[in-house]
């Protein structure tokens, strides 16, 4: 892939989450202009899990650095944050978890799930290994997540420093 492709496929990603964040009916924008050039649904879809997995952990690492010592509501809090900012990613992911269009998006979808759960618990200190007790765990969270979320859409930059100067000072007093 090339430099223009890359870039391109970036502007088709983002215009697929502005779709998606518009309709939040669950559905892969296969119709945005590109995206059938770029991708098919398998792509597509695995891009926007790229995508929900790399914020999501992101996020994490962020609310840990300002609740480290409750670490699961640490990873509770980050869960929701990221379904407020990538609501349609969300539900595309929740939907072809819950029907995939075929065995191989099943499995692909029941991997990048199982690494997701990985992910939560491993940051909430209730793993360390690859196991199936650490899938549970991160599926406990998940599911406290998801019972206790309700959706918000704050500013898209709310919590963003806007210049270089108002980051710096956020991080000095961090």
């Amino acid at each position: 892939m090339n430099w223009t492709s890359f870039h391109r496929r970036g502007e088709i990603l983002r215009s697929v989450t502005a779709v998606a964040d518009r309709r939040l009916d669950g559905a892969l924008p296969m119709g945005v202009d590109g995206v059938r050039e770029c991708f098919d649904e398998h792509q597509l879809l695995g891009a926007l899990q790229l995508r929900w997995h790399t914020r999501l952990a992101g996020r994490i690492e962020r609310e840990l650095m300002y609740q480290p010592m409750d670490l699961e509501q640490a990873v509770v809090t980050a869960w929701h944050r990221t379904a407020d900012e990538l609501p349609g990613i969300r539900a595309i992911l929740d939907r072809h978890r819950e029907q995939p269009l075929d065995p191989a998006m099943a499995e692909m979808m029941s991997k990048a799930t199982a690494k997701e759960h990985l992910l939560l618990a491993m940051m909430a200190g209730q793993g360390s290994a690859e196991d199936a007790a650490t899938v549970a765990a991160g599926a406990r969270l998940e599911a406290r997540a998801r019972a206790s979320y309700t959706p918000t859409r704050p500013p898209a930059d709310a919590d963003r420093p806007t210049t270089l100067l108002t980051w710096l000072r956020a991080a000095l007093a961090a």
